[in-house]
């Protein structure tokens, strides 16, 4: 991985002008502003495109270009990002267990802890509609309500479990042992996500970006635009409408989509 970070394009494409002094204040204005402007998607992968971690690779696509990515790339960017202000962070792996055992679960999701003077916090801005948009304590049911949901985690030895409260339901959304992690180990999730024929995101379209009322989310056609609490879903027509939502609620044009192949979706399989 390349060293050099552009750190003054990185908080320009992020939109933040507050502090960059270590603290929880800093991490938190960060993490927020990183997921309001660096969205989730998908869309390389299924456009057969490699996913890149390289440093220089994810600014071009995150930040150059204003794309969005999915969670190893928001985290190893994130990583640099917070390395560079002076901030102690760890990335981690885990196995997302919101619709899979963990028996079943390969560990192909990133997230970061980062420790402060205050104690330690889970970061983890790539993990979808599900992402908490504030930094999550690392200890056991303590709650941190943003946005009509709530995150906390809770210890199941030997794990370490993200729990999500969302509306009236209650899931697990991710387990980690916490154990190192290296490189190499990003690089394998990744490729799995990215390449596995089973992988969700080799087979399902899979958007988020926060608005300043709430969020828009994208499962294959199922478009859901959410104000507050309330949620109003519509369906896509085509790969039209599909380029054409990129443009409104996520800030790029992408022409390759109107070619786009999703395995789940047969008419556009």
């Amino acid at each position: 991985m390349t060293a050099f970070l552009d750190l003054d394009a990185y908080l320009d494409r992020i939109q933040w002008g507050g502090g960059t002094a270590p603290t929880f204040a800093t991490l938190a204005g960060l993490l927020n502003a990183h997921m309001s402007h660096i969205h989730f998607e998908n869309l390389d992968v299924l456009l057969k495109r490699p996913v890149r971690l390289d440093l220089d690779s994810l600014q071009d696509k995150l930040i150059r270009n204003r794309r969005g990515g999915y969670c190893f790339e928001h985290g190893t960017l994130l990583a640099a990002v917070l390395d560079q202000l002076g901030f102690r962070a760890v990335s981690h792996t885990a196995r997302v267990v919101l619709m899979t055992p963990r028996l079943a679960s390969p560990r192909t999701h990133m997230f970061l802890k980062v420790s402060l003077p205050g104690g330690e916090f889970i970061v983890d801005p790539g993990l979808g509609g599900m992402a908490p948009r504030v930094p999550v304590p690392l200890k056991e049911d303590a709650a941190e309500p943003v946005d009509f949901a709530t995150h906390w985690m809770i210890r199941d030895d030997p794990y370490w479990v993200l729990r999500v409260k969302a509306g009236d339901k209650i899931v697990d959304a991710w387990v980690s042992t916490l154990d190192p992690d290296n490189q190499v180990d990003f690089e394998m999730g990744n490729h799995f996500a990215a390449t596995f024929p089973a992988s969700t995101f080799v087979n399902r379209i899979m958007l988020r970006a926060f608005t300043p009322e709430g969020r828009v989310t994208l499962m294959n056609r199922d478009l859901t635009v959410w104000r507050g609490n309330e949620a109003r879903t519509t369906q896509l027509s085509d790969r039209g409408a599909l380029r054409a939502m990129l443009v409104e609620h996520f800030g790029f044009d992408l022409p390759e989509v109107d070619h786009l192949r999703v395995p789940t979706i047969p008419e556009w399989a």
